[in-house]
C-alpha cells in the first residue's frame, strides 16, 4: 500500500476510541439483557465486531501490526429467533459439500447405474451421461438418496467437506409447488429454530486441544475395570428411564 493511501495516526486512534465506546455499549446491553435472545445484546455485539474489524484493518495498514483477539463477524451468527411461538410447520435446509476426489471411481459407479437403469426413468440425462462427471453426478444423485450418498461417499469417489442443517419454523406449510422454482429465496434467518454444523475446522480445534492435554493415556489404561454380565444388568437397572444423549457439533437454539 502506498504512503498516500495509508490511514493517518488520527484515524487509527479514532478507531481505537470507537472500540472503547462499543465495548461500553455491549457491556451495558449485557447488564440490561432481558433474556438469552435479547436483540439489544445482539445489536451491540455486531457493533463491537464491526468496530474491532475496522480498527484491526487500520492498525495493520498504518503500523503493520495486528490485534491479539478475534471477534467473529456478524455474518457468522444468527439473529434472535422471531418465528412463531407454536409453529405448525417446519422446513429443513441441508447443505453438504463434496470434492470429486476420484473421478474414475465416480464414472465407474455411474456406468453401473446406467447399465442397470432404463434411461426413460432418468429424465433430462443423455444416453452418454455416465461418461462425464456432471452426467455421472446426475445419475448417482438421481438413483440414490442424499443420505445414502453421504454414508457411502467414498464408494462414489467423493470426499466430504463442510455440511450444515438448518431447521426453520412457520405458522403453516406452503402450498404444494409454491417454492419449487426458487427454493432458497424466501429464507428468513429469524425463523431458524436450530442449526447443526460439521466442519474439518472443528477437528483442527480438537487437535490443538489434544496437543495441550497433559493426561497420560497409559494411566487411563491402568484405571480400566472389567465387569461381568451381572454387573452390567445391575447398572442398566439403575439407569432405567434415563435418555441417552449424543452430542452434535453446531449451534442450536
Amino acid at each position: 500500500m502506498s504512503d498516500a493511501a495509508q490511514p493517518t495516526a488520527a484515524e487509527v486512534r479514532a478507531a481505537a476510541e470507537a472500540i472503547k465506546t462499543a465495548l461500553d455499549r455491549h457491556l451495558a446491553a449485557v447488564e440490561r439483557r432481558s433474556g438469552d435472545d435479547d436483540p439489544a445484546v445482539f445489536e451491540a455485539f455486531n457493533q463491537l465486531a464491526a468496530a474491532a474489524e475496522v480498527y484491526d484493518e487500520l492498525l495493520y495498514d498504518r503500523y503493520d501490526e495486528v490485534t491479539p483477539f478475534e471477534i467473529p463477524g456478524a455474518d457468522e451468527t444468527l439473529p434472535p429467533y422471531a418465528g412463531p411461538e407454536e409453529p405448525h410447520a417446519i422446513s429443513v435446509l441441508i447443505r453438504r459439500d463434496y470434492t470429486v476426489a476420484e473421478p474414475q471411481r465416480l464414472l465407474a459407479q455411474a456406468e453401473r447405474v446406467e447399465a442397470a437403469e432404463d434411461f426413460e426413468d432418468l429424465a433430462g440425462l443423455d444416453e452418454d451421461a455416465a461418461g462425464t462427471v456432471p452426467g455421472a453426478l446426475g445419475l448417482l444423485f438421481g438413483e440414490f438418496e442424499p443420505d445414502e450418498i453421504a454414508s457411502r461417499h467414498k464408494e462414489f469417489g467423493l470426499e466430504e467437506g463442510d455440511s450444515t442443517l438448518w431447521v426453520t419454523a412457520a405458522d403453516e406449510a406452503p402450498e404444494a409447488g409454491e417454492w419449487l422454482e426458487a427454493p432458497f429465496e424466501h429464507f428468513d434467518p429469524q425463523a431458524v429454530v436450530c442449526r447443526f454444523d460439521v466442519s474439518a475446522v472443528f477437528d483442527d480445534e480438537d487437535d490443538e486441544h489434544d496437543e495441550h492435554d497433559d493426561t497420560d493415556p497409559d494411566a487411563e489404561d491402568d484405571d480400566l475395570e472389567f465387569v461381568d454380565d451381572e454387573d452390567l444388568d445391575e447398572t442398566d437397572d439403575e439407569h432405567d428411564g434415563e435418555a441417552d444423549g449424543a452430542g452434535v457439533r453446531g449451534a442450536g437454539r
